[in-house]
């Protein structure tokens, strides 16, 4: 039974944000990634500290991801991705994040969702275009605040950190059994053909000019993370 209500309640969200997309180009989606890293890193006290981002691989972004529910939770969401490469951040690769949510709760908020994929395991997961988030990578919840020296629990363990921010408040959350996969659509959209996920996110592509607000935020927060 509990399983029913989860796929009905996923089934239902997918439904009311595929007609929101419709409405929601890849381009504005990229824009609105930019505003929430922003907007996130603009309180440093609130962030995502400087060593975490400085030691990140990828960074992905799914803004407004949607949840609802009552005592089983759903989430969905489009979001779009980019890894370091040798000539800088890579062209963003678009993903479909889903999955089941835990502990009780009413209603339905959206919220925007920031994953950092730390290391080379989690990288590789990534690539393959299609893994589960607890499951294929570890994931935990990233520490908040300007400086992590007092929290080296995400060096030794975390393949994936994720945060949240809904109404004005931001802190990490986990994410468990959330499944994310390529979002086709929203690529042949962007790049005017189908892109290869892998292809995005190692640089064998360069980056269009609709993905210059994303890829400026990255570029400030490298620089930033390096001082």
């Amino acid at each position: 039974m509990k399983k029913f209500l989860l796929l009905t309640l996923i089934a239902s969200l997918c439904s009311f944000s595929f007609a929101a997309d419709d409405e929601t180009k890849a381009s504005e989606r990229v824009q609105a990634a930019a505003d929430v890293l922003s907007e996130i890193q603009g309180a440093p006290d609130k962030g995502i500290p400087q060593e975490v981002l400085g030691s990140a691989e990828c960074v992905a972004v799914v803004p407004s991801m949607l949840k609802g529910g009552f005592i089983v939770g759903a989430k969905y969401g489009r979001g779009l991705a980019s890894c370091r490469t040798p000539k800088g951040w890579s062209a963003p690769a678009f993903f479909v994040v889903t999955g089941g949510s835990f502990g009780f709760q009413i209603g339905g908020q959206a919220v925007d969702l920031v994953m950092l994929i730390m290391n080379k395991d989690g990288m590789k997961h990534l690539l393959s275009s299609e893994f589960e988030l607890g499951a294929d990578a570890s994931v935990a919840a990233g520490p908040v605040g300007r400086h992590a020296e007092g929290n080296t629990d995400w060096k030794m363990r975390a393949e994936v950190l994720t945060y949240s921010r809904a109404r004005g408040l931001f802190a990490g959350v986990t994410l468990n059994g959330a499944q994310i996969k390529q979002d086709k659509d929203s690529t042949r959209e962007f790049y005017g053909r189908m892109v290869p996920f892998r292809t995005s996110l190692i640089g064998e592509i360069d980056p269009p000019e609709g993905a210059n607000a994303f890829l400026r935020v990255l570029a400030q927060w490298a620089q930033e993370a390096a001082k």
